[in-house]
C-alpha cells in the first residue's frame, strides 16, 4: 500500500472514516496514514463489529474490503440500505473482481478501488463520493409540493407535522442548540439531519447515541484523549466534537449521559472549547449541538438525574414530535411513502393499500411509531401480502382502561394502574415501559404488584 499523499484531499479534514475488513496490519497502517487527512478514523475486522460501531457513532465514509470474514461487502451494504442507513463506501477489490462489483454497486454512492491500494487514489475517491452525496442536498426540501416525496423528507400532512416542518426551516440557520423530544421511532434523528442540512454548515453531521456507549468511555468518545491517558490509550485520539468541527454534533438520548459528564458538556457549550481526557490544554471547537430524548427532562431534573443548567442550555429551541397514534391522518401518506420506497429497494411489486386495510392500520396504536410502520410495510413486502393479522387491534376500552378509575382509589393504586397499562401497551417489555414512563426499571418493578410480567427482548 502506497502511503504518500499530497493536499488534494484537504476538504476531508472534517470527515469520519470507518475501515472494515483486511488484516490487522493493513487496518493499522491505513489508520495511521489517514489520520493526517481526516478528523476521525476507526476500524473493524468485519461487518458485525462495524455495525456495532456505527450504532454508537456516525461515520461519513466506509472503506470496505470486498470480502469480509462474516459477509460479502455488497450483501452488507444491501442490508444497511434496507435499514435506511445512508453510506458512502469505497470498496477494495482484486483487479478481477472490480467489473462485477461496479455493476452490483451501480446507483449507489460507492466507488471500487483495486489493490494494491494507493492512499492518493483512496482520498480522491472519498472526496468524489462526498461531492456526489452532497449534490442532492443543494436544494433541500422538507415537503413534496409536486406529489413526489423524497426518501428523507419529513412526511406527513397533519397539523403537527406541518408545524414541525415550519419550525425546522425557521431555526435551522440559527446557531443555537436545539432539543428534540419524542417517543422512540418518531423521527428525531431525521429532524436533526434536516436541521444540519438547512443550516448550511460546511462540516460533518456526526451522531452519537449516549445510551449505547459505556459511561466510562463516553467522555473519551466525545472529547478525545491523549496517549497514555488511561491503560488502553496507546495513541492520541480526537473525539467526536473535533470530528464535527464546522458541522453538527447530534447527541441522541442525552438523558442517558452520566451526571458527572453533564457538567463537562455544559462547559464546552458555554466556552466553545474542550479538554481531551488526560490533556493539559483546551482545544477550541466550532460545533452546533443538537440533542434528543424520549424522556421528560424536567422530571429527570426534579429527580436530580439531569442537571437543570444543562437542560436550560440545551433547550434554546425545542422540537416536539407527536406519536403516530396522535396524528392518524399521517398513516396513509407514510404507508404509501414506505410502500413505494421499499418495493423499489427490494425489487418487488408494491402491495395495494385498500380502504379496508388502511382503516385497520389507522386503528392500530403503533407503539413503535413511524419506525414500526416502516418495518411492517417491509415485512409485508417480503411476505407478499399485508401482515394485518399481526397487528393487535385493541377493543374499545372500558371506562377503567381508558384512564378513569374509582374515586376511592389511593394515589398509589392510580400509579400502579397506569404503569400496568403502559407495560401492556409495549408488550410486557419492562425496559421500554420504564423509558416511556420516565422512571428506572427498578422503580417500575418495585411499584407493580408482583413486579409485572417480563417480555424484554434486549
Amino acid at each position: 500500500m502506497q502511503l504518500a499523499a499530497d493536499n488534494q484531499a484537504s476538504d476531508l479534514r472534517g470527515a469520519s472514516v470507518l475501515i472494515v475488513g483486511g488484516g490487522p496490519d493493513f487496518r493499522s497502517q491505513l489508520r495511521q496514514a489517514m489520520r493526517r487527512h481526516v478528523a476521525l478514523v476507526d476500524s473493524a475486522e468485519g461487518a458485525l463489529k462495524a455495525s456495532q460501531l456505527m450504532a454508537r457513532c456516525h461515520f461519513g465514509f466506509l472503506v470496505v474490503n470486498a470480502e469480509l470474514p462474516d459477509a460479502a461487502a455488497v450483501d452488507w451494504l444491501d442490508e444497511l440500505a434496507r435499514e435506511g442507513v445512508q453510506v458512502r463506501a469505497a470498496v477494495l477489490a482484486e483487479p478481477g473482481q472490480a467489473p462485477g462489483l461496479q455493476q452490483a454497486l451501480a446507483g449507489r454512492t460507492a466507488a471500487v478501488l483495486t489493490r494494491p491500494l494507493e492512499l492518493d487514489a483512496l482520498l480522491e475517491a472519498l472526496r468524489r463520493l462526498g461531492v456526489q452525496a452532497a449534490e442532492p442536498a443543494a436544494a433541500p426540501r422538507l415537503q413534496a409540493r409536486d406529489g413526489i416525496v423524497r426518501d428523507r423528507d419529513l412526511v406527513g400532512d397533519s397539523p403537527q407535522m406541518c408545524e414541525v416542518r415550519d419550525l425546522v426551516q425557521r431555526i435551522a440557520p440559527l446557531p443555537g442548540t436545539v432539543l428534540i423530544e419524542g417517543e422512540t421511532g418518531t423521527g428525531k434523528e431525521l429532524v436533526a439531519r434536516w436541521l444540519h442540512v438547512l443550516s448550511m454548515r460546511r462540516g460533518q453531521f456526526v451522531a452519537v447515541n449516549c445510551g449505547a456507549i459505556a459511561p466510562e468511555l463516553l467522555e473519551s468518545e466525545l472529547f478525545g484523549h491523549t496517549k497514555g491517558a488511561f491503560t488502553s490509550a496507546h495513541q492520541e485520539r480526537e473525539g467526536l466534537f473535533v470530528a464535527a468541527r464546522g458541522g453538527t454534533l447530534y447527541l441522541d438520548e442525552i438523558s442517558e449521559m452520566p451526571f458527572s459528564l453533564q457538567v463537562k458538556l455544559l462547559r464546552v457549550l458555554e466556552e466553545g472549547a474542550l479538554r481531551p481526557v488526560g490533556g493539559d490544554r483546551e482545544v477550541p471547537v466550532d460545533v452546533r449541538v443538537l440533542a434528543s430524548t424520549q424522556h421528560e427532562l424536567p422530571a429527570l431534573v426534579q429527580e436530580r438525574r439531569f442537571r437543570e443548567d444543562l437542560y436550560f442550555r440545551l433547550n434554546v429551541a425545542q422540537v416536539n414530535l407527536a406519536p403516530l397514534r396522535d396524528r392518524v391522518e399521517d398513516i396513509a401518506v407514510l404507508a404509501a411513502h414506505f410502500m413505494g420506497r421499499l418495493s423499489a429497494t427490494l425489487g418487488v411489486a408494491p402491495l395495494p393499500l385498500t380502504p379496508e386495510a388502511m382503516q385497520r392500520l389507522q386503528r392500530y396504536r403503533w407503539p413503535g411509531n413511524v419506525r414500526e410502520l416502516k418495518n411492517f410495510i417491509e415485512r409485508s413486502l417480503m411476505l407478499g401480502g399485508l401482515a394485518l393479522d399481526q397487528l393487535r387491534i385493541l377493543p374499545e376500552p372500558d371506562p377503567v382502561d381508558s384512564g378513569a378509575y374509582p374515586l376511592d382509589w389511593t394515589l398509589e393504586q392510580v400509579k400502579q394502574h397506569h404503569m400496568a397499562r403502559v407495560l401492556r401497551a409495549v408488550g410486557g417489555n419492562k425496559s421500554a415501559a420504564a423509558r416511556r414512563l420516565g422512571v428506572s426499571r427498578k422503580t417500575l418493578e418495585r411499584r407493580l404488584p408482583g413486579g409485572g410480567h417480563d417480555n424484554d427482548t434486549a
